[in-house]
């Protein structure tokens, strides 16, 4: 596909705007052609009540797995009611949300093979946030584009793809939502930790469930460690295993108010 073709087929994507499906703030979907992933991608975008009223910009916060975030219709296991919580919390932030590819989800979310689940398109899928995804939303909705203004969240897959991200494109995000990440995927996500750079201003939000299979809690606490090790303390990192929280969209969507509350009181009252 040449350059100009690209950029028609973007530009039609991205002016075809649906209402979701909320009883509060409704979210606006488009849908946007991924050269890097050879796809098409439908985005769900969230904007604080007064965006369109206001001269104000706002914070962003990039998520995975939108197909669970809004409306219980489209989750097999349920939702977590962003749009509820941002109403609720007035939280001065637009939410980008990322619907996951299905059948294509594993190969999108890890940045890394594994001997038995394969995967490994992480890198190509972040390359498409951070290169087509996120120019078009600023150049579309009133955003503060600034990496100390960009947040990154999602759980499980989506929790370790988010982790990866901060600490790859250091110059494009700052902020960190990461429940029950799936550290285990790959050793390589620790060797990134201890290597790779994130900005002076980075902040990270890591919960898991007592409960989670495997070595999920353990996997958090070394993850904790480590990161306090590279530099994080108190202000910038809140660590969390939550009592009797499970691996699954409940708990997640229970957390979810308790991090953007967290952000509230740590940032958002203090951009």
């Amino acid at each position: 596909m040449d350059y100009f073709s690209y950029r028609i087929i973007l530009l039609i994507g991205l002016l075809c705007l649906t209402k979701g499906h909320s009883q509060h703030l409704e979210p606006e979907s488009i849908t946007i052609f991924s050269p890097e992933l050879d796809t098409t991608k439908v985005i769900w975008v969230l904007l604080p009540e007064d965006a369109k009223t206001t001269s104000e910009r706002f914070p962003v916060l990039y998520m995975h797995d939108a197909q669970n975030l809004f409306d219980a219709s489209r989750s097999y296991a349920g939702e977590w009611q962003v749009d509820e919580t941002i109403d609720s919390l007035n939280i001065p932030c637009i939410v980008v949300a990322i619907e996951h590819g299905n059948e294509k989800r594993i190969d999108e979310l890890t940045p890394y093979t594994h001997e038995k689940y394969g995967g490994g398109k992480g890198s190509a899928y972040s390359n498409f946030i951070v290169n087509t995804l996120k120019p078009a939303i600023d150049s579309i909705y009133p955003t503060l584009p600034e990496n100390e203004h960009t947040l990154v969240g999602g759980s499980s897959l989506g929790g370790l793809i988010s982790h990866y991200m901060l600490f790859t494109y250091p110059e494009v995000f700052s902020k960190g939502i990461l429940f029950s990440p799936s550290y285990w995927y790959s050793e390589k996500i620790y060797d990134l930790t201890k290597t790779g750079e994130a900005p002076e201003n980075t902040m990270i939000y890591l919960a898991s469930g007592a409960m989670e299979p495997g070595s999920t809690v353990a996997d958090h606490e070394r993850m904790a460690a480590l990161l306090k090790q590279v530099g994080f303390d108190e202000e910038d990192l809140h660590t969390e295993i939550r009592e009797g929280a499970a691996h699954n969209e409940d708990f997640w969507k229970k957390e979810f108010p308790k991090a953007m509350s967290w952000y509230l009181e740590n940032y958002f009252n203090r951009k």
